[in-house]
């Protein structure tokens, strides 16, 4: 890969904080925006801004086209078997808010259960948690071994005839541990029980088949795969979807409406209530084409060279450091503390040196609780970092480091 190319297309990695190059490697919260990205933004707001469907007129044909496009793209993408079961929502989150809302709220009842993973982001917890006000239904938690993977023989003997439904994510977004979700289907589906799989980590970063996964749904985001804000994916297995009731009401959801019934319309837009963003739909389509362009296994090869870069030079380096999340194939994700270091100090001192982390609990506090901290802090890399970023990381590191002792 052409480096200086890629980055050049980046202008925010000029930026200089506290007179010091960004180092950007804060990428699993939100990846960068390329600019063939951001000018296709710029392009929907200027060229052909206006609502989609039913509209007769040139710009709301060619916006309606863009939409469809991309819905077209994405099946591509994920290897859907077709663009009926392909839901555009406002991200991850909503899309398993949607799961949780319509398939759960119609098909569970009390005394059922579901299994999530001890790692779950909480938008794959609270959803069921919110079900739990309105039904009896019980969550069973799969616990992870040392290294940070799944303990897969208690998750199989979580099945009993209460389970109906499996939610969990394909990679963690702390540990960087990348899940045998195909295994973890055809588990599930031995027993029945349809399966959720939180791709929002994965798609940056690994090529994604929903058909060979199995899986009756996936989502992901569009801002973690070099896309813009508020665009999401749900993947839902046809079967499933045209037996679950709208999540929300409203335009375009409906065939018809009158004051003593509505019915719906067809899928997918029998879940897509609103005016949609088709704006950065749009804009998704040219964030894949822009992946696709570098090569998945390209980018994921790239990153998992930082990644092994830096992990190698800083537990040789760092006194203290302990890495959470050691499994083998993970995602280049370093969650890490330092002896007693807070982590949130640290983050802070990093920032002064140019160097963008996260740190807290990641939205993962039972992952905490479970790993006996408050939180860690964490440096993701993407397709645009570089060695020498990881060498200015690493420098600040230590002197952030020996300035806390």
């Amino acid at each position: 890969m052409d480096l200086a190319k890629i980055r050049a297309e980046y202008p925010i990695l000029d930026r200089k904080i506290y007179n010091r190059p960004l180092v950007y490697l804060d990428n699993t919260a939100t990846s960068q925006t390329p600019r063939e990205v951001v000018d296709s933004i710029v392009s929907g707001y200027t060229r052909t801004k206006a609502n989609v469907h039913r509209g007769v007129h040139t710009l709301s044909m060619e916006a309606t086209e863009l939409q469809e496009g991309a819905r077209r793209r994405v099946r591509e993408f994920i290897n859907a078997p077709s663009t009926e079961e392909i839901i555009f929502t406002r991200g991850t989150t909503e899309a398993i808010n949607l799961v949780a809302a319509s398939y759960g709220g119609a098909f569970f009842k009390d005394g059922d259960e579901i299994i999530l993973s001890v790692m779950e982001h909480h938008s794959n917890i609270v959803p069921w948690q919110l079900l739990q006000q309105r039904i009896d239904l019980k969550i069973r938690v799969i616990p992870i071994r040392e290294d940070g993977s799944l303990d897969m023989d208690v998750y199989r003997s979580l099945f009993n005839e209460r389970t109906r439904f499996v939610s969990v994510c394909h990679a963690s977004n702390v540990l960087g541990t990348v899940n045998p979700v195909g295994e973890i289907v055809a588990e599930a589906h031995a027993h029945g029980v349809p399966v959720l799989i939180d791709g929002a980590q994965a798609a940056p970063h690994l090529k994604i088949d929903v058909q060979e996964i199995g899986a009756d749904f996936y989502a992901f985001s569009a801002h973690k795969m070099y896309g813009p804000a508020g665009v999401g994916v749900l993947f839902g297995r046809r079967e499933m979807l045209e037996k679950m009731p709208p999540y929300q009401g409203g335009g375009e959801m409906i065939e018809s409406v009158s004051f003593e019934k509505t019915t719906y319309a067809e899928l997918p837009y029998k879940f897509e209530a609103g005016t949609p963003d088709f704006i950065g739909i749009a804009a998704l389509h040219k964030a894949i084409d822009y992946m696709e362009s570098i090569g998945i296994d390209n980018i994921a090869a790239h990153e998992h060279d930082l990644l092994e870069y830096t992990t190698a030079r800083m537990l040789a380096e760092i006194p203290g450091l302990k890495i959470f999340g050691t499994a083998p194939g993970k995602c280049a994700i370093i969650s890490f503390l330092v002896d007693g270091e807070h982590h949130y100090d640290m983050g802070m001192l990093l920032d002064k040196l140019g160097i963008a982390v996260r740190t807290g609990h990641h939205c993962a506090q039972p992952l905490m609780t479970a790993l006996g901290i408050d939180g860690t802090v964490r440096a993701s890399f993407a397709v645009y970092n570089t060695r020498e970023e990881c060498d200015l990381f690493l420098s600040a590191l230590k002197r952030v480091s020996d300035m806390l002792r």
